[in-house]
């Protein structure tokens, strides 16, 4: 079997920011790769790099705003975040935690800091991955998933240095806690340094390989903190050995291999469809605003 070769490891992208004071890099579309179907489902991924934030009388975050068509998942790294929609979901997940979330036919929902993090400020650090979903389940039934880090399972290699905790997909024949539509496999490991380990990823998978702390050499490629990984579909090894201490993201799914139209915070497969999204968010249909 041969190793899975590098293609681009893409440095952060444009800066921007979103709600009040989040500041975001956003690699996925991204300037190097080719558009949201370069990598599906992974179709976005944005980064809100560690900031220190000073204690204040106001919410940090996120207001309510819709969503339909595909799934976020948040990764929490420093700080907390809280998460309520209008399907009644509602949860504070702090540091090492992950919220999981179906849009699916439509919801609104926002995602602020908690009244502690607001009075005594600190570090903040956030992660939020777009999953599509296929035309047949774009229409589910919204669902939310949060999860504490004690929540997550873990498996452990290369006698304690590799630890995986698995959010969704079967790893060595542990499930995740989160069940999605589709064959999601997605996780974040912790290297100490000198801890390696191989993963095997059928060539028609397309893989998710985000570095968020430390350096990582992959297939001999040295990844440092704060780059995204793009495979070719060539070979099947990836093999990852730290450095130094690190975290990577680290997943794998299927492509979907439809049409895929974006337009704010709609992901859908046609541009009528995001017409009629539009019409159903003014009509109230995803829910309303003063009920969070």
């Amino acid at each position: 079997m041969a190793t899975k070769n590098i293609e681009i490891v893409q440095a952060p992208g444009r800066t921007h920011y979103v709600g009040d004071g989040f500041r975001v890099h956003n690699f996925i579309p991204g300037s190097a790769n080719l558009g949201m179907e370069r990598m599906d489902p992974f179709i976005m991924l944005d980064y809100n790099s560690p900031f220190y934030f000073p204690p204040t009388d106001r919410p940090r975050g996120v207001g309510v705003h819709p969503h339909r068509g595909f799934e976020t998942v948040t990764f929490i790294l420093e700080g907390d975040l809280i998460h309520k929609d209008s399907s009644g979901a509602s949860s504070v997940i702090k540091a090492g935690g992950v919220q999981w979330m179906t849009a699916g036919s439509g919801l609104i929902h926002s995602e602020i800091s908690s009244e502690e993090f607001k009075l005594t400020g600190g570090p903040l650090e956030l992660l939020q991955l777009w999953i599509n979903l296929p035309a047949k389940h774009k229409m589910t039934a919204p669902k939310y998933v949060g999860l504490q880090r004690e929540d997550i399972p873990t498996i452990k290699w290369d006698n304690g240095k590799v630890t995986l905790h698995i959010i969704s997909g079967t790893w060595d024949n542990i499930d995740g806690p989160v069940h999605p539509l589709t064959d999601i496999n997605l996780s974040w490991i912790e290297f100490k340094e000198g801890g390696k380990h191989n993963f095997l990823v059928d060539t028609h998978k397309n893989i998710f390989c985000y570095a968020v702390k430390g350096a990582v050499k992959i297939n001999g490629d040295e990844v440092h903190n704060h780059y995204l990984v793009e495979f070719n579909s060539d070979g099947t090894i990836i093999e990852m050995k730290a450095t130094t201490d690190a975290i990577i993201l680290f997943g794998y799914a299927t492509p979907f291999k439809e049409p895929i139209v974006s337009y704010g915070p709609f992901v859908m497969n046609t541009s009528e469809e995001i017409q009629q999204a539009y019409v159903d968010y003014r009509a109230g249909k995803f829910g309303q605003k003063g009920a969070l």
